[in-house]
């Protein structure tokens, strides 16, 4: 989840985007990209990472750097569970397309038809009862960016809020920061609300019905969320925070607290490329073809890029967010993704779905000096070029 994100993911995420690379004028290919790769982690100090490139439906190269767990010297490899952080939105944001295909609900639906307690935020205008379903994917709600802003970073502390009791006490603090649907405001809690009306309306707790309903039918069959199931503790990747000379080992597992459906996916980056299979269109055989379009059909995928906001200062000019997902326009093409970035983990996941091609970059260091930026610049251009190709 982006907490910070708006001060370090979407930043990272602007130069990813803004570093797109006319196609002629760069045809490095995946060598070229391994060693950008390789010349961030160096530079950023990361302890571990990988990349992966997916083309209709298929992965055609990988590449991994350093250790899932240093003091071990356990290595990165294909097994190696990471956390996505932010990507989870983009579980929830196809929940509730799925829901609004089986005509459980619409876009233009009130939001507080299912959090009625959101009422409580402050809103002398009246304006929360206008939010909708489709301003909270598209992140124009005009709610809070962090979920928990009231945080003095105790050690004591919960990483994030335990229980929706907790989100509703804190209603009353907070205000509409501008009028519903009028322009861009990234919000974490939003998702928290999507969650809420998928749980009201199934009677599934989110988790429960993500695997039913994605996980499962898409074969992601390592993908969970919470503390690591004991079968795949081998191959659960440690979380690390560099600032200089300093590194904090954050361990394998960290509670996300109710914050799940928001940030709190963990997976290889072999699910991860079944997820690319999936959204791009390109499953290798009819049978995923068909369980594929059981989860949501093609044409509901592509209206969730269609940019529905212009992310205007945070993001490049012509970058927007559609539903649940954030996309870029250029040279008559589109790029379309999401990126991650909670306790130390950094990822990004990012395709072009006409040409079904997709990347994914992850890593298990974030540095809050900002070193290896300009080794992340020049890595996100080596990535952006190869979705172009």
């Amino acid at each position: 989840m982006m907490g910070p994100a708006v001060r370090t993911t979407l930043p990272m995420l602007a130069l990813l985007l803004a570093a797109v690379a006319p196609r002629a004028e760069a045809q490095r290919g995946w060598a070229d990209l391994a060693r950008r790769f390789d010349a961030f982690v160096e530079a950023a100090g990361v302890v571990g990472g990988s990349a992966l490139l997916v083309r209709k439906g298929e992965v055609v190269a990988r590449h991994h750097f350093g250790f899932a767990d240093r003091a071990t010297k356990r290595r990165v490899g294909d097994r190696t569970i990471y956390h996505w952080a932010s990507v989870t939105k983009t579980l929830t944001a196809v929940a509730v397309l799925q829901l609004r295909d089986r005509g459980r609900l619409t876009l233009d639906d009130r939001i507080t038809r299912w959090v009625p307690e959101l009422r409580e935020v402050h809103d002398p205008g009246g304006a929360v009862d206008s939010i909708t379903v489709a301003m909270l994917l598209s992140h124009s709600s005009g709610l809070q960016t962090p979920t928990w802003p009231w945080s003095r970073g105790e050690s004591w502390e919960p990483f994030e809020p335990t229980t929706w009791a907790q989100l509703v006490a804190m209603m009353p603090y907070q205000r509409l920061h501008f009028r519903p649907g009028s322009r861009f405001g990234y919000s974490n809690p939003g998702y928290l609300y999507l969650a809420r009306a998928i749980e009201r309306l199934t009677g599934d707790p989110w988790a429960v019905y993500v695997q039913k309903n994605l996980w499962a039918p898409l074969g992601m069959s390592r993908s969970y969320v919470g503390a690591t199931p004991y079968h795949l503790a081998a191959d659960r990747s440690h979380g690390y925070r560099r600032q200089g000379d300093s590194l904090t080992d954050g361990g394998a597992d960290f509670d996300p607290g109710i914050t799940i459906p928001n940030g709190g996916w963990n997976a290889p980056v072999e699910d991860v490329a079944r997820y690319l299979g999936f959204l791009t269109g390109f499953p290798a055989d009819s049978a995923s073809r068909a369980r594929h379009a059981g989860v949501l059909s093609r044409r509901t995928l592509e209206e969730m890029w269609i940019p529905v906001v212009k992310t205007g200062t945070a993001l490049p000019e012509l970058a927007s967010v559609g539903l649940g997902f954030f996309s870029l326009e250029a040279d008559g093409r589109r790029i379309v993704g999401h990126t991650g970035d909670q306790a130390g983990y950094r990822s990004y996941v990012y395709f072009d779905p006409v040409a079904g091609s997709g990347i994914v970059l992850v890593f298990n260091t974030t540095n809050d000096d900002g070193a290896g930026a300009r080794e992340m610049v020049d890595l996100s251009r080596e990535a952006i070029t190869l979705l172009r190709r």
